[in-house]
């Protein structure tokens, strides 16, 4: 599992205080299964629960949670759909989204990470690593497993990119920005980016968030979706 970051938002929480967790799965052992795990973890704790999308939507706006684990098959309003609801929605702080599901189809990856979803994990992740991925989403930075990134990769790379978005999107990038891109693209770390490019960390870190703001993405999630998108990157480029 990779932790990947830079957007300029940073953390919001202040000092001391605990991460607050919504739980949103229509199972109510899995629910009460979430909830012992991250309650028992000294800097988060879960504020509220929810058994379908509609309640997830409710919660949110009522609770203001730092983190949703969101589960994708829920009755009444699936978790993408809830996902894009809570993020459309004009409220601070803004509330990010864990996907948590037994389920790794490629379309539910795809449209998770473009419904702005910060991270995605199995629910056979082990509970360690899922606590840690509440903390990293929380943190304001993106999450996906190593699988999850090669499979976004293989999928973009058979799409022809739509080339008048890719113009509109691209055009205003220089070019050691596309560069920098194309590397985040193939799942390179700052560190092995700079060393690709000859750069010390510090540029690499400014040029990821100078794409975050003029491609007007949220983390570097969707940073990869729209490398690929845009045919910025493919996957004979890295040899995936």
């Amino acid at each position: 599992m990779s932790a990947i970051s830079d957007h300029p938002g940073g953390q919001r929480r202040g000092p001391g205080r605990r991460i607050a967790v919504l739980i949103a799965d229509d199972e109510a052992l899995v629910r009460a299964g979430f909830r012992m795990l991250v309650d028992s973890a000294s800097d988060l704790q879960v504020v509220g629960e929810a058994a379908d999308g509609v309640q997830a939507v409710r919660q949110v706006r009522a609770l203001r949670p730092d983190v949703v684990l969101m589960d994708i098959r829920m009755p009444l309003m699936h978790g993408l759909e809830a996902t894009k609801v809570i993020l459309d929605g004009d409220q601070a702080p803004v509330t990010r989204i864990l996907i948590v599901t037994t389920f790794d189809e490629d379309e539910h990856v795809f449209e998770a990470l473009r419904s702005g979803a910060s991270g995605f994990v199995l629910k056979d992740t082990p509970p360690e690593q899922l606590l840690d991925a509440i903390r990293v989403v929380a943190a304001g930075d993106a999450l996906l497993t190593p699988s999850i990134t090669r499979r976004l990769i293989t999928e973009f790379a058979r799409r022809p990119p739509d080339l008048p978005a890719a113009d509109d999107a691209l055009a205003q990038l220089t070019g050691r920005e596309r560069e920098v891109l194309a590397q985040l693209a193939a799942g390179l770390s700052n560190a092995e980016t700079a060393a690709n490019l000859h750069l010390s960390v510090a540029t690499v870190k400014t040029h990821v968030s100078r794409l975050l703001t003029k491609l007007n993405a949220r983390d570097r999630a969707q940073l990869v979706v729209i490398a690929y998108e845009t045919g910025v990157a493919t996957a004979g480029t890295h040899g995936w």
